[in-house]
């Protein structure tokens, strides 16, 4: 599923929609580049959710928690090396809490997630507009 965004509300409402189709246990992949809009994609995805709270990007943290009746975990690896760094901060406890792990920067830990794994990509066309392409597990079978 491909989709432009002209807005970050644009974004956010891509990611809100997607966010109704999360269940306990969703884990989102995300890739793009610095500003491409993964942070403003998260922000709809936590609306969705029912999280509370300004969602930002979790770059120094490693990861933010937004409480909500289906919880968000919001990743973000760019300071990580590999798979190996994540799974020494919990990454198999978030998984087993139920939650809807999202996780930017996620090409330097792939080999961690789930087959069910949804990947998003977000392509910069211009200085506001983002091409977004969501593949949900069953789109990735060849």
């Amino acid at each position: 599923m491909t989709s432009e965004s002209h807005s970050e509300a644009e974004t956010r409402q891509i990611g809100f929609e997607l966010g109704h189709r999360c269940r306990p246990g969703t884990v989102i992949a995300m890739h793009g580049g610095l500003g491409s809009g993964k942070t403003a994609f998260v922000g709809g995805l936590a609306e969705a959710l029912g999280c509370r709270g300004r969602v930002s990007s979790p770059t120094f943290t490693i990861v933010n928690e937004y409480p909500g009746p289906l919880p968000l975990f919001h990743f973000d690896m760019y300071r990580l090396s590999g798979s190996d760094e994540l799974f020494e901060i919990g990454w198999e406890d978030y998984l087993a809490r139920g939650g809807v792990c999202a996780v930017e920067w996620s090409e330097r830990t792939e080999d961690a997630f789930p087959p069910e794994t949804i990947q998003v990509y977000f392509d910069k066309t211009g200085e506001t507009s983002r091409r977004i392409t969501i593949l949900f597990p069953e789109d990735m079978q060849t």
